[in-house]
């Protein structure tokens, strides 16, 4: 049976009708609704691009990472404006694109996310939990964006013994789900942020979910230790070789009990009111015995609350500890596939960036939303579907599914779980790979501010060709 074509009434405002429903089925106009009504960004007055639309289009263009602007915004209306009376009532120029966005701000975006960025792995989703627990991990990465001054002001460039980063950058703390790769925490900070402390902030997104949250030896802390534990999560993190915490008990297959301490003393306030000054955990000290692996013959220190050696053997609590290593996978996905390499934001103001970062986030876990359920479909891990794949289906399906008719999106969303889950990854090869980069020093001068207003020619070029005879 053939799709039904849409229809749409002759009164209703054309943008209007925008919808990214069919993905995943996490963006629907109710949840758009909700989120523009949350942060009283409705219009007071008909608008050609209203706020449900434009918050709509700041997902998409991180769909269409490489398209300029107003040809994202043709993407999405390019198959529905031929149902229209008029196919030219859709065209909008790139500066009403451009206010639209800064008008509906970035707020918007960070709400949307925190509403529909939600854990996708279910208990019968593989790989996702341990010891009954959903593994999460917790990271940061950078990215560049615009080197506007503005830009530059409120985020920074980072600055090394050979110069300053040549773009400014933001700092993303992230926490994301192992198996499915869905960050669901996230917040956006200047590059010189401290991670940890940007860490403690989301802990706030782990407490009701039964979570063992991993974390690199750069994220230690004492109070994060405490703040994780605080909020009911379980933790397994990389001790710092300058951390000696005090070794209380051997356990029966040898793991040591130890208890970690606040560096400084507890103030009389502290003291008053009981505050939790010392916390006992279980240390796991191994190493790796294959000289072609990072860290052979290396002592490794992992520190986790799982206390019990029985009910966590000590093995795959190490195993469990380099899932930490999907979050990377996550980012590569974002800031490579997604996005062109060593590409920027394109937002030229602060408030663009943080709408664009968040933006970029919900169309991740868009793509992933897909791949997760697709993957339920075959019974196979979300790990064993393509990323790329999915994100070039659905850039293609989202204009069709402008012009079909909302009965038949059902129809349509099934056979988009087909399409991605048709062709499967292998199962994932037990490799290594170094950290290195190839690429060349440039023989060019770095830029700086005073190339901002390089002299322009006074003159056609015709004119001011002088030939010398």
């Amino acid at each position: 049976m053939a799709l039904r074509i849409r229809r749409i009434s002759p009164d209703a405002t054309p943008s209007s009708q925008l919808s990214l429903e069919t993905l995943a089925r996490v963006l629907s106009p109710a949840i758009v609704a909700e989120v523009i009504d949350r942060c009283a960004a409705r219009e007071k007055r008909a608008r050609k691009l209203p706020a449900s639309t434009v918050l709509l289009l700041c997902v998409a263009m991180n769909l269409y990472s490489n398209d300029c602007l107003a040809h994202v915004f043709f993407r999405l209306v390019s198959r529905m404006r031929w149902l229209l009376g008029d196919p030219d009532a859709l065209r909008v120029s790139k500066g009403a694109l451009c206010q639209a966005r800064y008008r509906l701000g970035a707020r918007p975006l960070v709400e949307l996310f925190r509403r529909v960025c939600k854990p996708l792995a279910t208990p019968s989703t593989p790989q996702a939990f341990l010891f009954g627990l959903r593994l999460m991990a917790l990271d940061a990465t950078v990215m560049d964006v615009a080197d506007t001054p503005e830009n530059v002001r409120a985020f920074g460039k980072r600055r090394a013994p050979r110069g300053e980063s040549a773009w400014p950058q933001i700092r993303m703390v992230a926490i994301s789900e192992c198996s499915t790769h869905a960050v669901v925490e996230a917040g956006v900070w200047p590059h010189d942020f401290d991670e940890r402390s940007a860490g403690m902030r989301l802990l706030r997104g782990v407490g009701d979910l039964g979570v063992l949250l991993l974390w690199d030896r750069g994220f230690h802390s004492f109070e994060m230790v405490k703040g994780a534990l605080a909020r009911g999560a379980h933790l397994l993190g990389r001790l710092p070789a300058t951390v000696k915490p005090l070794q209380t008990r051997t356990l029966a297959d040898g793991t040591k009990l130890v208890v970690l301490r606040r560096r400084r003393p507890p103030d009389e306030e502290e003291l008053r009111t009981g505050e939790i000054t010392s916390v006992t955990v279980r240390m796991i000290r191994y190493t790796l015995e294959d000289p072609n692996r990072p860290g052979h013959r290396i002592e490794h220190r992992l520190i986790t609350s799982l206390l019990d050696p029985d009910l966590a053997p000590a093995r795959q609590i190490v195993v469990a500890y380099h899932a930490r290593w999907e979050f990377e996978l996550a980012v590569d996905e974002i800031k490579t596939h997604q996005r062109q390499p060593q590409k920027p934001l394109r937002s030229e103001r602060p408030v663009g960036v943080i709408q664009e970062a968040y933006g970029l986030l919900v169309a991740h876990y868009v793509v992933r939303a897909v791949m997760t359920d697709a993957a339920r479909t075959v019974e196979l891990p979300p790990g064993r579907l393509s990323f790329t794949n999915t994100l070039r289906i659905i850039r293609e399906m989202v204009p069709e599914a402008q012009r079909t008719a909302s009965a038949d999106h059902p129809r349509l969303y099934r056979q988009l779980l087909s399409d991605v889950s048709w062709t499967p990854l292998p199962p994932r090869a037990d490799r290594s790979n170094p950290r290195v980069v190839k690429r060349k020093m440039s023989k060019f001068r770095v830029k700086n501010p005073s190339h901002r207003a390089w002299p322009q020619p006074t003159k056609p070029f015709r004119e001011a060709v002088v030939l010398l005879i």
